[in-house]
């Protein structure tokens, strides 16, 4: 009889403890020409992050030339004094390094991604972008009509044409914040690289700029690696630029945009709130995310799984544009689709949760489960070095401190039940949002009446 062969298996590894973590402190510094510089080193993280943040708001463009901002950023990789634009993206390639850039309402940002090898590359052809752009005039020609291009298929969204109406609902026509980030087709077709130029050797300087730099920086001399490229850059120092305060409307209406023969209605709920200076900012994190951050929260409860409405339901808060001086504002909103026939029963739902909140409050278990979501993640949400990065970008940009993503953990797992409950309540009041809904307005403009949420206005989608 043959005898069976045995198999030693390696024995199962075990849990170890848990190691405290915390959102990584930078180290802060000043280099010669005023630029300010964050890094932090990520010990394993081979691809090397770099931000750059300008002090190029979007309400510093000129009056009927919004967009300039976003073709700027744009053109800032379509060539320089060394390279023109096919150089510079295959000197990008040849270092296997991305740069992209983005304009918003606090500003303009360059985000590198690099291998750590291939740093030094990196960071000179980012420190050309920004001391001696091109801004070539067929450059920026061909970048106009890629965003003229891009217009119509925007509005053709439903989601973006929501957020245009919402904007242009809430804010007064001379506020910046009222009209779409990237620009209107009449105001994008105005502009050439004479406004480009213009508008960069207005705004872009380092001695009112921040780069962040994180990664595995073992054996890199950051320092010189830094006055090497973007040491190099100069610009006059700043003269200071009034900004305006955030004013909005937010008294209960609904605008339908007309969208005849829509199956679904792209739902847009919305306010103004308080910025991440508040005091009231982690309670109303914790409060909204129960209200809509995920599958389980209230309103996916009920509109997805009761219901089946929808396929989904989100409650979430957006900074603006931030201040400690109490200037900033965010955009407190609830955002999804519905189907139809069911767009009347399901904002009728919708609103009966938010008063149920108001009457009942949270539950324990429900703060539990958002702290644990959002405090007990964040080491994954984190693990890479562009992640960091990007966090510590947009402290730069809202003045906030360094240690502020750090402080928002700890405040998140202090927060209790009642804090959070009042802090949701507040910045969703019934009857201080503003609706819009895309979709056809034949068919739900009489139901949506009825539910009395506010006057009720149809417009004609473009």
């Amino acid at each position: 009889m043959t005898e069976l062969a045995t198999m030693d298996f390696h024995p199962r590894p075990q849990a170890g403890e848990a190691k405290p973590w915390a959102f990584p402190a930078p180290e802060r510094g000043t280099l010669d020409n005023g630029l300010t510089v964050l890094r932090c080193h990520r010990p394993g993280q081979q691809v090397v992050a770099v931000e750059v943040i300008l002090d190029a708001p979007l309400d510093a463009e000129p009056d009927g030339l919004d967009g300039v901002a976003t073709i700027m950023a744009r053109a800032f990789s379509e060539g320089t004094d060394k390279h023109t634009a096919e150089e510079f993206a295959a000197e990008l390639e040849r270092c296997g390094a991305t740069l992209d850039a983005h304009a918003d309402h606090p500003g303009v940002r360059l985000s590198l991604e690099v291998p750590a090898s291939r740093l030094a590359k990196g960071l000179g052809l980012v420190a050309d972008a920004l001391r001696a752009p091109a801004f070539a005039d067929s450059e920026v020609e061909r970048l106009v009509r890629n965003r003229l291009d891009e217009i119509p298929h925007e509005l053709a969204n439903p989601s973006r044409r929501a957020a245009k109406e919402l904007s242009k609902e809430l804010f007064p026509a001379s506020a910046r914040m009222s009209r779409p980030r990237q620009g209107s087709e009449e105001t994008v077709e105005r502009i050439d690289s004479a406004a480009v130029r213009g508008f960069y050797e207005k705004h872009v300087r380092p001695a009112t700029a921040t780069v962040v730099v994180v990664g595995d920086l073992t054996g890199i001399d950051l320092d010189a690696l830094l006055a090497d490229t973007l040491g190099a850059w100069t610009g006059s120092q700043a003269e200071p630029r009034p900004v305006p305060p955030v004013v909005a409307d937010d008294s209960g209406r609904v605008v339908i945009v007309d969208r005849p023969g829509a199956v679904q209605t792209q739902l847009l709920i919305g306010r103004i709130g308080p910025d991440r200076h508040d005091r009231v900012w982690p309670a109303q994190v914790l409060g909204t995310y129960c209200l809509g951050g995920t599958l389980t929260s209230r309103l996916d409860r009920v509109l997805r799984e009761e219901k089946g409405y929808t396929y989904g339901v989100r409650a979430f808060g957006q900074v603006l544009r931030s201040a400690p001086d109490g200037t900033g504002a965010s955009m407190l909103a609830i955002s999804g689709s519905v189907d139809t026939p069911n767009t009347g029963p399901a904002l009728d739902d919708l609103w009966t949760v938010l008063r149920t909140l108001a009457a009942e409050g949270l539950t324990d278990e429900e703060r539990d489960v958002a702290v644990q979501n959002l405090v007990g993640v964040a080491p994954l949400k984190y693990e890479t070095a562009a992640a960091v990065a990007g966090t510590l970008a947009d402290q730069v940009e809202q003045h906030l401190p360094d240690h502020y993503q750090a402080d928002l953990y700890r405040q998140l797992a202090a927060t209790g039940t009642v804090e959070a409950t009042a802090a949701v309540v507040n910045a969703f009041p019934v009857d201080r949002l503003v609706t819009v809904l895309v979709g056809d307005a034949a068919q739900i403009k009489a139901p949506v009446e009825a539910l009395g949420i506010g006057e009720v206005t149809v417009v004609t989608a473009e």
